[in-house]
């Protein structure tokens, strides 16, 4: 126990559960025995440790010793409490320690804890044994910080609720609290910026969170305490916190917020009220508003349902014990119709807590999601898409319950992490964006680690089984990258990347995306390239004296663009000997069309826009080709309807082989969409536009080329790929022949051409 400090007690608390459970029935039980002589000589050694201390000089240090002891006593106490009961006598005198150090705090809380679990059991106790806890708890409420209170407050609980009825006395308490907080708001409200809150700022905070306190441990509008008054306790002090929470002062606020959470669990109706609704929910959406105070929040709604959670188990077990005799359970069904309830008002803002910069607020997000799913209080489906977002969180604990979480609603409810898929990668990238600390860097979508696995690589796992699904979210990613879809670049970028390091296990899931590239490449390719003919300007003859060269028929290339252009396009679809490509040609192309181009640019950054889109679509396709070693004529072959079983076969990765889109990397990192246009950058994109041409006239393979024989139209093609593909770019991204492993197929069709170049 002393080892596990900081790590959690919940596998000890596990084990001695299941070991007491396990000989519940038997009529010999070693482990109750075990426990038994464990407890007693724990105590024995706590007395015996004391009294060593006593002749020693070091008085009053309490050691991480003790510290442990208790704590071990305590999670004996939490599982069977009856193994204490005759200890608590013994036990009570810790409560007078006096306290200095982190350790001494965690003797008081420990021992409050232990007595809260095992005075209501104790038969017969002396009214001097319960008076003195009584008191000891209230000095201690009285003294110690928020942590103290609480254990002390909710001991003293148990004590009053189930043992002593001593009301009264806990009356009095409360009421010296609100009376202090009642005139603190007086005064705040006759001068705000009066000297003398400023000096009781530390009572002003004691009183919030006492007050909260107390309202979550009794219920002051019962008879025993306020006797026959009309007055509502509940509503006045929800008024008094609810004025507070308005404060100036942050502090303030965060006090005021914990004292609401606190009555909530007393009066979770109260979480219903208009200004409470408008109170949280502002917090949890409003960009500007404070960390703080937004994990305040989380934590008030994540203690509701814990305590929810606790009062469910509890009467699940009362109604073990009586239900031989009733016939309907009808237990516990009206508080959680209520949970129900809160969390359909709160969970939008909570789940979009997940797109927060800052991890504690996605941590308590998610931790509060976690519970209100596990208890079942809404239709999961609504929280899929953002559960997919949070599987991509940078830190392990967060990732794995998340994506825990989507498995249980996998299991219960077939297919509907598939309907959410793609509005969950969105989402993601959402999330990545969020945490993104540095702006000029573009989101990617993979790992940046050895793995560098994608992030949604786990949804991708739980879909890829099911061939259906699997096309169906594919296709839909793909459908992203089409030129009508009108998606931002750096989305596309974060798609690509998810789709270039997805875990593919078979020949058929690369091979189908391939394919579905390059229809996608023919039908928006030549979109794209149609509309940047028409954006040029038609006639420039009034502009210029066209020389004689240009004077060709226009009819011939029906209405696409200037003469100077089909000029541009005509020298290279007539050549025929592609390898000898003079550059001086292809300046020629591009000054010519550079002449044609209209004034306003916005046409050519639409294009540059436009055709990332297809660049990003032309690099997966290069990347999955050399990661998988696939042939050309081995992707030509591929048809989706073909039977699974043909390309069933593993795949076999290469390794080393990386995604590295430069152009599009290029393109958002210098912000071309937002900048000026130079005459280089126009040079550029028009030489890009010449490339696209070029590949456009060449995407479909000759079909009559012979095996070995490098047809002028694929040399024609790999040439204006690599050329688009950023040339001397690193080996991963140009084309790659060598050890083709599929079955050695068509060698040389494939990607010839860029080793010439």
């Amino acid at each position: 126990v002393a080892a596990c400090r900081d790590t959690g007690y919940d596998w000890f608390e596990q084990l001695l559960q299941n070991l007491l459970k396990s000989e519940e029935d038997a009529s010999y039980k070693p482990v109750k025995k075990a426990c038994t002589q464990l407890v007693d000589n724990l105590v024995e050694h706590i007395l015996k440790y004391e009294e060593s201390l006593s002749d020693s000089d070091n008085k009053g240090v309490n050691s991480g010793r003790l510290v442990a002891c208790i704590t071990t006593l305590f999670l004996f106490s939490k599982i069977r409490p009856q193994l204490m009961v005759k200890h608590a006598m013994t036990m009570q005198p810790y409560l007078t320690t006096k306290c200095s150090t982190q350790n001494d705090f965690m003797v008081i809380c420990n021992v409050a804890k232990i007595l809260e679990l095992v005075v209501p059991l104790m038969e017969h106790p002396s009214e001097t044994f319960l008076a003195t806890i009584e008191e000891d708890l209230m000095k201690l409420i009285i003294k110690y910080g928020m942590t103290v209170v609480q254990h002390c407050v909710s001991c003293l609980g148990a004590v009053v609720n189930k043992v002593t009825q001593n009301y009264k006395f806990v009356w009095a308490c409360f009421n010296r609290y609100y009376g202090a907080l009642s005139k603190l708001k007086n005064q705040h409200q006759e001068d705000p910026n009066s000297t003398i809150l400023t000096a009781n700022k530390p009572a002003l905070l004691r009183s919030l969170f006492t007050v909260g306190a107390l309202c979550r441990h009794f219920d002051f509008d019962q008879e025993d305490f306020k006797g026959n008054s009309k007055v509502n306790i509940k509503d006045k002090v929800l008024e008094l916190l609810m004025y507070f929470t308005k404060h100036s002062d942050e502090e303030v606020q965060t006090k005021a917020i914990i004292g609401l959470g606190f009555a909530f669990i007393q009066h979770p109706s109260l979480m219903f009220e208009q200004e409470v609704k408008t109170l949280y929910n502002s917090i949890l959406s409003d960009k500007n508003c404070s960390v703080n105070l937004k994990i305040q929040v989380l934590k008030n709604l994540q203690t509701y349902l814990q305590e929810e959670d606790t009062r469910m188990q509890q009467a699940d077990r009362d109604w073990k014990k009586v239900a031989k005799q009733e016939d309907l359970k009808e237990m516990g069904d009206i508080s959680s119709g209520m949970s129900s309830s809160i969390m359909q008002l709160y969970l939008k803002q909570v789940l979009e807590a997940f797109f927060h910069t800052q991890s504690s607020v996605r941590h308590f997000a998610l931790n509060v999601i976690a519970l209100t799913l596990n208890q079942g209080l809404i239709h999961p489906v609504q929280c899929v898409p953002y559960l997919i977002a949070m599987g991509t969180d940078p830190e392990p604990s967060m990732r794995n319950k998340a994506d825990q979480q989507l498995v249980e609603i996998d299991k219960k409810y077939a297919g509907f992490i598939h309907m959410k898929a793609v509005a969950g990668m969105k989402m993601s990238y959402q999330v990545q964006q969020a945490i993104n600390t540095c702006p000029q860097d573009p989101v990617r979508g993979f790992r940046h680690d050895e793995s560098s696995s994608a992030l949604c690589s786990h949804l991708y796992s739980m879909i890829r089984g099911n061939r259906q699904h699997r096309r169906a979210f594919l296709i839909s990613l793909l459908n992203l990258f089409d030129d009508t879809a009108k998606t931002e670049v750096n989305m596309l970028l974060y798609i690509a990347d998810n789709l270039a390091c997805f875990p593919y296990q078979t020949q058929e899931e690369p091979l189908f995306i391939m394919h579905h590239i390059d229809i996608t490449l023919s039908v928006s390719g030549s979109n794209l390239l149609q509309s940047f003919k028409e954006s040029m300007v038609k006639d420039k003859k009034k502009e210029r004296k066209p020389s004689s060269d240009e004077e060709t028929d226009s009819d011939s290339n029906s209405g696409s663009g200037s003469e100077s252009e089909e000029e541009a396009s005509k020298p290279r679809r007539l050549r025929k000997r592609v390898d000898s490509d003079s550059d001086s040609d292809e300046e020629n192309d591009i000054n010519a069309v550079m002449k044609c181009l209209p004034e306003n640019s916005a046409p050519l950054i639409e294009f540059a826009n436009v055709s990332q889109g297809i660049l990003l679509l032309l690099m997966l396709k290069q990347h999955l080709k050399n990661l998988c070693g696939f042939s050309d004529s081995k992707i030509q072959k591929y048809s989706p309807s073909e039977s699974a079983k043909v390309y069933d076969k593993a795949i076999n990765r290469k390794t080393g082989v990386h995604f590295h889109p430069k152009q599009t990397l290029d393109f958002l990192r210098s912000d071309m969409a937002n900048s000026e246009i130079t005459e280089e950058v126009k040079r550029s994109i028009v030489k890009q536009y010449l490339d696209f041409k070029l590949l456009m006239e060449h995407l479909d393979p000759d079909e009559e080329e012979e095996d070995g024989e490098v047809s002028a139209s694929t040399n024609a093609r790999n040439k204006a790929i690599t050329s688009l593909l950023g040339g001397g770019s690193p080996k991963n991204n140009a084309a790659e022949t060598e050890d083709d492993e599929s079955d050695g197929e068509d060698r040389g069709g494939g990607t010839s051409g860029v080793r010439r170049r």
